[in-house]
C-alpha cells in the first residue's frame, strides 16, 4: 500500500490506517476516567483559585463548567465518535483543515504536556516543604527532585500500559479519597464554629476586575478533556469516549468545589493561594486527627502528582508518535518497544522537560536570583502554568472551530453519529471558542502571584507564548522539507516495530 499521508485534508492519515495494528487495545471506561481525572484534575488549583479570588472562586468555577468542559465535552465527543484514531486533536484538525493547522494545533495540544510535567514535579516539591519547611530550601535541590519525578515518569510510561494504568487507577481512588477528606476539613470548620477566615460578604460573590484573571486560572484547570483520545486507537469500546466524558466531568465539578470549599474554611488566609493548602487544610479542619490526616493526604497528593507526571508523559507521547507515523516529525518517534509503547517519544519529551528545568532551576536564570528560595517553587509553578493556558488554548479554539468545519465536509458521517442536535455543536462551538479566547486575554491581565510584578509577568508568559507557536511553525516547514513521505505502510510497520508487528 503505496499511499502517502500528505493528501488533502479528507484523505486517511496514515497513523489513522495504522496505529491500531501497532498499539494495544488495553484502555476500559474506568481507565479512560481516570486518565481524565489525571490530566484535568490538579486540586492544588482549588487552593490558587481560594486565596486570590475568595468567594467569586465559586462562581468562577460555575461560568469554567459551563462555557468551557461542557462544550469542550460535547464537541470531543462528537469528534471522538467520528474519528476514534490515535492522536485526538492532531487528527481532527487534519480533517477540517488539511496538514499545516493539523501539526501546528497537535503541537500545542503537546507542547503543555511538557511544561506541565514541570509543574508536576514542582508541585511535589511543594507538597514536600509541607511536610518539611527545612526540605528543599535551595533552587537546584528543588530541580533535582523535579527531574527525578520526570525520570520515574518515563520508567513508568514504557512498561506495559496495562501494569502502568493499573498503577494509575489505584492512585486515582486514592485521591479521590484524600479529595474528600478536604471537604470533610471544610465542613468539620464550619459545624465546629471555627469562623471563616474569608469574608463572605455579598460583594464578594461577584466577579470583578481584580479577580478577573482567575477565570483565566479555571479554563487552565479544565484544559484537557480531549487528551484521553490521543490513544483513541487503544480504547476497547466506543462507548468508552461518552462515558469518559461524562463521568469524568462530573467528578471533576465535584472535586473542584469540594476543595475550593474545604481550603476556603479551614486554611488560614495568608496560605489559601498556596498549592501545598490543600493538605493544609485536613490539618487544620480535623483538630488532634489533623497532624496524622493531613500528612497521609500531603503523601497522598505526593504519589497522585509522581503518576501524574507519567499519565502525561505516556498521553501526551501519543501524539508525537503519530506525527512520526505521519512523517510530520522524524520516522524514529515512531518506535515502540516490546511492550508497544512508543519509547522514544516518551524519551524525548522527557528529556526536554528535564532540560527546562535544568535552566530554571539549577542554571538560575532571572527568576530564581529575583526571589528567595522558598517562593521558588510557587513563582515557576504559576509561570508554567499561566504559559500553559495560553498554548493549549489556542489549540482549543482551534477544537471548536473543527466541530463546525467537520459538520460541512463530513456531513454524513456527522448526521449518523450526531449526539446532539446541531444548534447545540454550534453553541458549543462559539461559547468554547470565546471563553478559550477570553481565557488567554484574563491570563496577560495581572499576575497569579504578588511575587512578579504585570511587566514580570507579561514578559515571562509572553515570551513562552510566542517562542513556542514559532517553534511549531518552524518543525512543520523543516520537516516538510527533508523527510520523506514516499514510504509504504508496511515499510512503515516494519522500522517502527522492528519488523514485528503485532495484533493484540
Amino acid at each position: 500500500m503505496a499511499t502517502s499521508a500528505e493528501g488533502g485534508s479528507g484523505d486517511v492519515l496514515r497513523s489513522e490506517r495504522i496505529a491500531a495494528g501497532i498499539l494495544p487495545k488495553v484502555l476500559n471506561s474506568f481507565d479512560m476516567v481516570a486518565i481524565f481525572v489525571a490530566i484535568v484534575l490538579f486540586i492544588s488549583n482549588s487552593a490558587i483559585l481560594a486565596g486570590g479570588a475568595g468567594p467569586s472562586a465559586y462562581v468562577y468555577w460555575i461560568l469554567g463548567f459551563i462555557t468551557f468542559l461542557i462544550p469542550g465535552a460535547i464537541v470531543t465527543g462528537q469528534l471522538g465518535r467520528m474519528f476514534p484514531g490515535e492522536g485526538s486533536i492532531y487528527v481532527w484538525t487534519n480533517k477540517a483543515f488539511g496538514p499545516f493547522l493539523g501539526f501546528f494545533a497537535g503541537f500545542c495540544a503537546w507542547w503543555p504536556g511538557v511544561l506541565v510535567m514541570i509543574a508536576t514535579g514542582d508541585a511535589v516539591v511543594s507538597l514536600l516543604q509541607q511536610l518539611n519547611s527545612n526540605w528543599l530550601t535551595q533552587p537546584w535541590q528543588q530541580g533535582v527532585v523535579i527531574i527525578a519525578v520526570i525520570a520515574f515518569s518515563f520508567l513508568l510510561s514504557v512498561l506495559r500500559f496495562r501494569v502502568t494504568q493499573n498503577f494509575v487507577n489505584l492512585v486515582f481512588l486514592a485521591y479521590g479519597g484524600a479529595i474528600l477528606l478536604i471537604g470533610l476539613a471544610g465542613l468539620l470548620s464550619v459545624i465546629g464554629g471555627r469562623a471563616a477566615p474569608v469574608d463572605y460578604s455579598a460583594t464578594n460573590w461577584l466577579p470583578r476586575g481584580a479577580t478577573v484573571t482567575f477565570y483565566s486560572a479555571v479554563i487552565l484547570a479544565l484544559l484537557g478533556i480531549e487528551v484521553p483520545l490521543n490513544m483513541g486507537v487503544e480504547i476497547r469500546e466506543i462507548r468508552s469516549i461518552t462515558r469518559y466524558l461524562i463521568w469524568g466531568s462530573v467528578v471533576v465539578m465535584a472535586a473542584y468545589l469540594i476543595g475550593t470549599f474545604g481550603v476556603m474554611t479551614a486554611v488560614p488566609l495568608s496560605d489559601q493561594g498556596n498549592p501545598s493548602a490543600i493538605a493544609e487544610a485536613v490539618q487544620k479542619g480535623f483538630g488532634g486527627a489533623g497532624t496524622i490526616l493531613g500528612t497521609l493526604v500531603n503523601i497522598i497528593f505526593i504519589g497522585f502528582f509522581i503518576f501524574n507526571t507519567a499519565v502525561y508523559n505516556y498521553s501526551f507521547g501519543r501524539l508525537l508518535f503519530v506525527s512520526g507515523l505521519d512523517r510530520r516529525l522524524p520516522p524514529v518517534m515512531s518506535k515502540v518497544n516490546r511492550n508497544r509503547v512508543p519509547w522514544v517519544a516518551v524519551m524525548v519529551q522527557s528529556i526536554i522537560s528535564g532540560v527546562f528545568t535544568a535552566v530554571a532551576f539549577i542554571v538560575a536564570p532571572i527568576v530564581t536570583n529575583a526571589l528567595s528560595p522558598s517562593n521558588l517553587s510557587t513563582v515557576i509553578y504559576d509561570i508554567l502554568q499561566a504559559a500553559v493556558t495560553v498554548i493549549w488554548c489556542v489549540s482549543m479554539v482551534i477544537l471548536f472551530v473543527d466541530v463546525i468545519i467537520i459538520r460541512f465536509k463530513f456531513h454524513e458521517t456527522f448526521a449518523r453519529i450526531r449526539l446532539a442536535p446541531d444548534w447545540v455543536f454550534y453553541l458549543s462551538a462559539v461559547v468554547g471558542a470565546i471563553a478559550t479566547a477570553y481565557g488567554v486575554y484574563a491570563t496577560f491581565t495581572g499576575p497569579w502571584t504578588p511575587l512578579l510584578t504585570q511587566s514580570q509577568w507579561v514578559l515571562w508568559i509572553g515570551g513562552i507564548a510566542v517562542f513556542s507557536l514559532i517553534i511549531a511553525v518552524v518543525i512543520f516547514f523543516v520537516g516538510q522539507a527533508t523527510i520523506k513521505g514516499d514510504v509504504t505502510d508496511e515499510e512503515v510497520i516494519s522500522q517502527v516495530t522492528g519488523g514485528a508487528a503485532g495484533g493484540e
